[in-house]
């Protein structure tokens, strides 16, 4: 089992990147937040999950043992594949769980492969997840809400409705200034920038 992978980093099209040990490059999915911070050449260290299948094996990155273990988490509920859990894991953690404390299904609907059934179910598991794991909100609510707040879920679902995938969404929701503080003025701006 893989647990890190500490080497040079080759930014591949998102979400791959290569990471270079010793002269051994390995292939690795990373959430689209970490895809965007990550270099070409620099030295840096991805926290692994080996997914392991009968005619599969592949590896996801990770910042933070955190992200790493939401990840794992969201690959233990019923009908979540490693696909969907990335795209959830490139939702800023406290978004998470401000939808399942506010029942929010609409901005879970806006990832895609997640549909109305799935995203109420995974509001569910999403609580009992937040209630198991209290340091995922504590640790990440400071950090993490200056980060997450153009990500508001209307801006998302809005743009979602007019055919925009997540990463382009979030890409350029993170883009934004952070003197816009309407959902309106937030669509308005990423729309421009697409």
């Amino acid at each position: 089992m893989i647990y890190a992978l500490t080497g040079t980093v080759r930014k591949l099209p998102l979400p791959h990147v290569g990471v270079d040990v010793a002269g051994v490059t390995y292939l690795a999915s990373v959430p689209h937040p970490v895809w965007d911070t990550l270099n070409d050449g620099e030295n840096t260290t991805l926290v692994i999950f080996t997914f392991v299948r009968e005619d599969r094996l592949e590896l996801f990155g990770f910042r933070t043992p955190e992200e790493r273990s939401l990840f794992t988490e969201l690959l233990n509920i019923s009908g979540i594949g490693p696909k969907i859990a990335l795209e959830l894991c490139s939702i800023p953690m406290t978004m998470l769980q401000r939808a399942a404390e506010t029942d929010d299904s609409a901005s879970l609907t806006a990832i895609k492969g997640i549909g109305r059934k799935t995203a109420e179910k995974l509001l569910v598991d999403l609580k009992s997840l937040f209630e198991k794991h209290p340091e995922w909100s504590s640790k990440h609510s400071d950090h993490t809400e200056q980060h997450s707040a153009p990500f508001d879920s209307d801006a998302i679902a809005a743009l979602s409705s007019l055919g925009y995938d997540q990463h382009t969404i979030l890409g350029a929701l993170k883009r934004l200034p952070t003197t816009l503080k309407k959902t309106e003025e937030r669509v308005a701006a990423a729309l421009r920038s697409l």
